[in-house]
């Protein structure tokens, strides 16, 4: 073997070993290998991704805000949990499912510009908390957030660079028509008159997919996850994303 060869393969070597065992320095009589072979390897640091900011929306009964939880319990993102003026649903926790606030505390909020986003849906008051994200994004931690059309209108809109950075949208549509009124009334919890009025809404909602990157068309559980999680893994690899680019 040429002795330039010899070279290439002891540095790979070294440089293997350095990244396993960095503390590990290898000494030849008075010289120290490791420095003197991989310095150059070395100069320049591996950089770190910045967080993204999923903003998911969709009708109610599109199944988004089952994708959002499962994806956040898997560890994969952190879930931002949004604030609402609406009491809370059967099995609903504060502080887990939504922070449940009364319209003083929320107007309080609001005036204090505690809101990324805020908006009024089925005549309650929702916003998300600037805590609950930017923190996040910065530390490169990847954050999901299910809102409304007119919630995520805003966020397309805040002059924020850490959040344009961030920023990824995707609009989950129902199958058709008539599954999303199967699943709006299979729920069992909600009157006629609601259910009617979350109807109108959700078509209203779907007039409006266009204005977002991404639309998952729902089909399964199981394959509407395959593809949420595509659309993070993908995200994830932009080059947009890594520190110093």
């Amino acid at each position: 073997m040429n002795p330039g060869a010899t070279t290439y393969l002891l540095r790979c070597h070294l440089s293997l070993a350095q990244y396993e065992m960095p503390n590990l320095t290898i000494h030849v009589g008075k010289y120290s290998l490791i420095p003197l072979l991989t310095s150059s390897l070395h100069a320049s640091p591996m950089s770190e991704r910045s967080g993204i900011l999923l903003v998911v929306s969709g009708p109610s009964g599109s199944g988004k805000t089952t994708l959002c939880h499962q994806l956040a319990k898997s560890g994969e993102v952190r879930y931002s949990i949004s604030c609402t003026t609406r009491p809370p649903r059967p099995g609903e926790e504060d502080g887990k499912d939504y922070h449940f606030l009364t319209k003083e505390e929320f107007s309080r909020r609001l005036e204090a510009h505690d809101f990324l986003e805020h908006a009024v849906v089925h005549e309650n008051l929702y916003g998300s908390l600037k805590s609950e994200v930017i923190a996040h994004l910065k530390q490169g931690i990847d954050v999901v957030m299910d809102i409304d059309i007119q919630g995520a209108d805003q966020i397309r809109e805040c002059p924020d660079p850490e959040i344009q950075r961030a920023f990824v949208d995707l609009f989950v549509m129902p199958p058709s028509e008539q599954e999303l009124r199967t699943r709006l009334s299979g729920r069992g919890t909600d009157s006629e008159e609601t259910i009617a009025l979350r109807m109108s809404n959700a078509l209203e909602e779907m007039r409006h997919w266009h204005r977002y990157s991404y639309r998952l068309l729902s089909s399964t559980r199981e394959r509407d996850y395959g593809q949420f999680q595509a659309l993070i893994t993908a995200e994830r690899l932009r080059v947009s994303r890594i520190s110093g680019s």
